[in-house]
């Protein structure tokens, strides 16, 4: 245990700062519970669920590795292994091994896995544009794009551009 000569006075954040950080903070908490309310209400699924099958929708043969979506989704392989199993039961997800690398194990998005995507997605969207777009003008938009990359950078967890997107129309709906 040191003595008090080893402390440091923190860095505390100014008004503005604090002001920002507790308003930033509070929709880090209310955003994601509208968005899981909204999907739980509509869709019958989960946020996550939705994040997972998702991701799978907007993939070259609607598959990707395991490991890739546990990235996009920003989950522990157990936590969406658990997840992927459920969704498995109701069909809509199969997973089998890789033929490329027998160490890894892909996830694909079945048809009726396809379906439930294309179901849930236009109420996620109303609720992502009601909710984060249409209160902010298009300056701001591309503001909350800027900023949103700057944390991500500092949180050394840069968003890949080549990731599908949860807010794009599925596959199926591109053509």
């Amino acid at each position: 245990m040191g003595d008090a000569s080893d402390t440091t006075e923190p860095h505390w954040l100014d008004d503005d700062e604090r002001q920002h950080w507790n308003a930033f903070a509070y929709v880090l908490t209310q955003l994601p519970a509208a968005l899981e309310a909204q999907m739980q209400r509509d869709a019958g699924i989960s946020q996550f669920d939705y994040v997972v099958m998702s991701a799978l929708s907007m993939a070259p043969e609607r598959t990707l590795r395991m490991s890739e979506v546990a990235q996009y989704a920003g989950s522990t392989l157990s936590r969406l292994s658990n997840v992927v199993g459920r969704l498995e039961k109701r069909g809509w997800i199969r997973r089998h091994p890789d033929p490329s690398d027998g160490r890894s194990t892909l996830a694909s998005l079945t048809d009726d896995g396809m379906d439930k995507v294309v179901a849930a997605a236009p109420g996620h969207i109303d609720a992502v544009r009601r909710l984060i777009f249409d209160p902010l003008t298009k300056a701001q938009q591309r503001q909350l794009g800027a900023v949103s990359q700057r944390i991500l950078g500092a949180l050394q967890a840069p968003c890949p551009t080549d990731w599908p997107s949860p807010g794009a129309a599925p596959a199926a709906d591109r053509d």
